[in-house]
């Protein structure tokens, strides 16, 4: 059994609120996304938090499969960053199996429970995280959009709520401020700061979680980690840029291509590969995560 190159995301994400930057959380579907995600972040120095959904692990073949390829695909390439696996929007049981399985890192989300309920699952995850010394997030207000089938409105959190479940001794906490998963429609009302700075000024500075970053205009991302948010999660850019390059490379008919074997499938996923790292580096310019491994 080889040892596990992962690190929970505490160090980084204290360092990223301090330092008033933010860590991209990238989600990975395959084996393409996690090497583009690990040559994004050690081809610029930049710690990094690759995330899983519950229906990816299910894709990829279970929570076992994408600890052991992670960490494989990292000893393979030297990566030196840190890199921390994160279970996103997980089922009270799906936080247990990961943590079991490796990964060092995960979110419970416990937000479409009544509020005393999702505080007694979140602390019993907690313990259990200590065992594995990972760490957690936790939500507070659903956020918008669908996310492997939990659905949420994009209601505001309630701050005295937030401020409760911040003193759990969670590591990081997602809270409502009208972000959603997905593409942001035309009449979106934008991020509420105010909501934002009042759950910052009532957790204790604990790093906070922005769901749903595909799509928020820069000077929004940038006015939310001003305020606090260290840790910003996008999944649904890197696959609107694997898809957009992916159809090119067939448009302009290189999958035809007979003498170069351009049907060959690591040359067909190459250019939607490249396109993800693409947009990571991107993201992590933006969001001033990068040197900072």
């Amino acid at each position: 059994m080889s040892v596990s190159r992962l690190v929970n995301v505490k160090q980084m994400v204290d360092k990223a609120r301090m330092g008033k930057y933010a860590i991209a959380h990238i989600n990975t579907n395959n084996l393409e996304w996690v090497k583009s995600i690990l040559d994004a972040a050690q081809s610029t120095n930049s710690p990094i938090i690759i995330g899983v959904s519950e229906g990816a692990v299910k894709y990829q073949c279970g929570f076992k499969n994408v600890v052991d390829m992670v960490n494989n695909v990292m000893e393979f390439m030297n990566i030196t960053v840190p890199v921390a696996l994160h279970l996103d929007h997980g089922s009270y049981d799906g936080a247990i199996k990961a943590l079991e399985a490796g990964f060092s890192s995960v979110m419970f989300d416990g937000s479409h429970y009544p509020f005393d309920e999702n505080v007694k699952k979140t602390k019993e995850i907690i313990e259990l995280a200590k065992k594995y010394n990972a760490s957690v997030e936790a939500e507070v207000g659903s956020i918008g959009g669908e996310e492997d089938g939990v659905i949420g409105e994009g209601e505001l959190a309630n701050v005295e709520e937030c401020k409760v479940m911040s003193t759990l001794g969670i590591e990081m906490l997602a809270a409502g401020i009208g972000n959603i998963h997905g593409i942001y429609p035309q009449n979106w009302k934008g991020l509420n700061f105010k909501v934002l700075e009042n759950i910052a000024c009532s957790t204790n500075s604990i790093p906070l979680v922005l769901h749903g970053g595909t799509g928020i205009p820069e000077d929004q991302i940038k006015k939310a980690i001003s305020l606090g948010i260290s840790k910003i999660n996008v999944n649904t850019e890197c696959q609107l840029a694997f898809a957009s390059a992916t159809r090119k490379y067939i448009e302009d008919k290189e999958d035809l291509n007979t003498a170069k074997k351009g049907f060959d499938p690591r040359k067909l996923l190459k250019p939607g590969a490249e396109a993800i790292k693409k947009t990571i580096i991107e993201k992590m310019t933006l969001f001033g995560s990068l040197g900072k491994a």
